[in-house]
C-alpha cells in the first residue's frame, strides 16, 4: 500500500486522516440517511483536495447500495423519477463548473453547498411536491453532486414530510442511479483516473467499518444527537474553506 500511496503521492499520516473522515461519513450516512458527502466534501478538501469529487461518488455509491437493501420495500420510483431527468442538465451544469471554475472557487462553492446542506437539515423548510419541484430538485442536485458529490439535500428538502425508512430508501436509490450518472459523466470529461480506483480500494476498509459500526448502534444512539454533532462538524469545516 505505501508503493500505491507514494505513486499518488498521498503522504500516509494524509492517508489515515482521510480515512477516519470517510469512516465517520459512513457511519453517519447509514445512521441518518445522507452525510458521507457532507462531511467528507470539505474535510477531504482541506487534507487532499484532488481526492473530491470522484473518491466521494464512489463510496457515495457503495453505501447506497449497502443501504437500499434494508429499504427497498419503501422505494418509490415515482417519487424521484422526474428527478432524475432534472439530474441530465444539471449534471452538465456542473461537469462545466469543475473544469471552468479554479480551485479556490470551487472550494468556496462546496463550502456554500456543505452550508446549504446543513441549513435544509435543520430548518425542515416544506415545499410542494409536484413535477416541477422534483425537476428542479433534480437539477440542483446534478449540479451539487457532480462538483461536491453532494446531490441530497436538494431532495432531502422535498422528503421532509415522509417516514424516516422511506426517506432512506428512496435517497439509497437515488444516489445509486445518480453515483452512475455522474461518474459517466465525469469519466466523458476525463476527470476519473485509474488512481482514483485504486486509492479507493485502500479506503474501502475504513467505509465497510463505519457502516458495519452504524449498523451495530445506530439504532441505540439519539439520531438528533448524532445529526447535531455531524451537523455542527459540517459547518465547522464548511466555515474554515470559506475563511483559509
Amino acid at each position: 500500500m505505501n508503493s500505491l500511496l507514494a505513486w499518488v503521492n498521498l503522504p500516509l499520516n494524509t492517508w489515515l486522516a482521510c480515512s477516519a473522515v470517510l469512516l465517520l461519513g459512513a457511519f453517519v450516512q447509514r445512521a441518518t440517511g445522507f452525510g458521507l458527502a457532507v462531511i467528507g466534501a470539505p474535510l477531504l478538501l482541506m487534507l487532499e483536495p484532488k481526492l473530491v469529487p470522484v473518491i466521494l461518488v464512489l463510496f457515495g455509491f457503495t453505501v447506497s447500495l449497502l443501504m437500499v437493501r434494508h429499504y427497498w420495500h419503501e422505494v418509490r420510483l415515482d417519487s424521484i423519477g422526474m428527478a432524475l431527468v432534472g439530474r441530465l442538465p444539471g449534471n452538465a451544469l456542473g461537469i462545466w463548473l469543475l473544469l471552468a471554475a479554479p480551485m479556490f472557487l470551487l472550494e468556496k462553492l462546496i463550502a456554500v453547498i456543505v452550508l446549504f446542506a446543513v441549513l435544509v437539515t435543520l430548518c425542515r423548510f416544506r415545499l410542494p411536491v409536484n413535477r416541477i419541484t422534483l425537476f428542479g430538485a433534480g437539477v440542483v442536485s446534478g449540479i451539487f453532486g457532480t462538483v461536491a458529490a453532494i446531490g441530497g439535500p436538494p431532495m432531502v428538502l422535498l422528503m421532509h414530510g415522509l417516514p424516516a425508512d422511506r426517506v432512506r430508501g428512496n435517497l439509497a436509490a437515488f444516489f445509486i442511479l445518480t453515483s452512475m450518472l455522474t461518474l459517466i459523466t465525469l469519466a466523458l470529461a476525463d476527470q476519473i483516473q485509474l488512481w482514483h480506483f485504486q486509492v479507493a480500494l485502500t479506503f474501502l476498509p475504513s467505509v465497510l467499518i463505519g457502516n458495519a459500526i452504524a449498523d451495530a448502534i445506530a439504532h441505540r444512539l439519539d439520531r438528533r444527537l448524532l445529526q447535531g454533532a455531524s451537523l455542527a462538524l459540517c459547518t465547522f469545516a464548511a466555515l474554515a474553506l470559506l475563511w483559509r
